[in-house]
């Protein structure tokens, strides 16, 4: 019966797409689109805020966090931010969603001047580049237990033809990514992300691979009632009997 029970986890875990997946103290996801605009959504505690981005704001669980600071932190001209707020384990942890028209155009915006961003065609591919540099100011202090973990994701708009994520895989729904200890990061190593991708979107590809066999199967189609009708036309009419 245990082993019964273990299989089903296990099998549940698997199917489900990761159910223990890591929790991480810091995560930023970049939603990247062909025509260079990207949302970028950062969940976060609050410590880590403080002490990776030099955010001013009470790391103490039991601080109340006002949501308009948060957004003049990561606010920039003519640049729509979301905040929200929640907790996990009691600790407090913020929400937020940055919109850009250019990517390139994040690096501008002081909580993410870590990064530098590049999203160019090179030959027949599209190829994006970001590499994370150290903190604004290296502030190990923090009630940090060693275990904490750090994320960087990219949801990709088209099929990608080279990445250099550790994984080695492309999660479901054209996801990649690289993680990295708090410690590596409060340390300064830096993360290198390299996407290489194709100049067309999924959609786009699959529109056309569905409109082209449409019209081949159209033709297909044409052709046997062509075919049919010719035979029928060239079959030859029975002499009348004679009387």
């Amino acid at each position: 019966m245990r082993v019964l029970l273990l299989a089903i986890v296990c099998a549940a875990a698997i199917g489900c797409g990761g159910v223990f997946k890591p929790e991480y103290e810091y995560e930023e996801e970049l939603y990247l689109a062909l025509d260079r605009s990207a949302t970028l959504n950062v969940y976060a505690s609050v410590a880590s805020l403080v002490a990776l981005r030099g955010a001013t704001l009470d790391p103490d669980r039991r601080a109340r966090i006002d949501p308009d600071g948060v957004r003049r932190f990561f606010g920039a001209p003519a640049v729509p931010v979301s905040v929200s707020l929640s907790r996990r384990d009691g600790r407090r942890f913020v929400n937020v969603s940055v919109q850009v028209d250019d990517v390139r155009q994040l690096a501008r915006i002081a909580p993410f001047a870590w990064s530098s961003y590049r999203f160019d065609r090179r030959g027949d591919v599209l190829e994006f580049r970001q590499t994370v540099g150290p903190p604004a100011e290296a502030a190990a202090d923090g009630d940090w237990t060693g275990s904490e973990l750090v994320a960087f994701r990219v949801h990709l708009p088209s099929e990608v033809v080279f990445h250099n994520a550790p994984s080695g895989e492309v999660e479901r729904g054209n996801i990649l990514a690289w993680e990295q200890s708090l410690a590596d990061r409060l340390a300064g190593r830096p993360v290198e992300i390299q996407v290489h991708l194709e100049p067309t979107s999924i959609l786009v590809r699959t529109l056309l691979l569905f409109g082209a066999t449409a019209v081949a199967a159209l033709a297909t189609l044409a052709a046997a009632i062509w075919w049919i009708s010719r035979r029928g036309r060239q079959r030859p009419t029975a002499a009348p009997a004679p009387r």
